[in-house]
């Protein structure tokens, strides 16, 4: 008998786990001061580092993700 590896398992194995990645995804761009319906609509489509280096430099949150995707 080989013992369990989880490892080699995608996102998509987990039933769920793709709707707590969203969720996480909404928090932090929520904690960069993006509004609740933007962060809600881009969550999946952004990455928030470049929100957030956006917002480094004097962009406001919502342009800046608007500006990521």
């Amino acid at each position: 008998m080989e013992p369990i590896s989880t490892y080699d398992r995608d996102v998509d194995d987990f039933p769920g786990e793709e709707l707590l990645l969203q969720a996480w995804r909404r928090t932090q761009l929520r904690r960069l001061g993006v509004s609740h319906v933007v962060a809600q609509r881009y969550a999946e489509y952004v990455d928030w580092h470049e929100v957030a280096a956006l917002i480094e430099r004097d962009c406001p949150p919502d342009l800046a993700v608007v500006i990521a995707f």
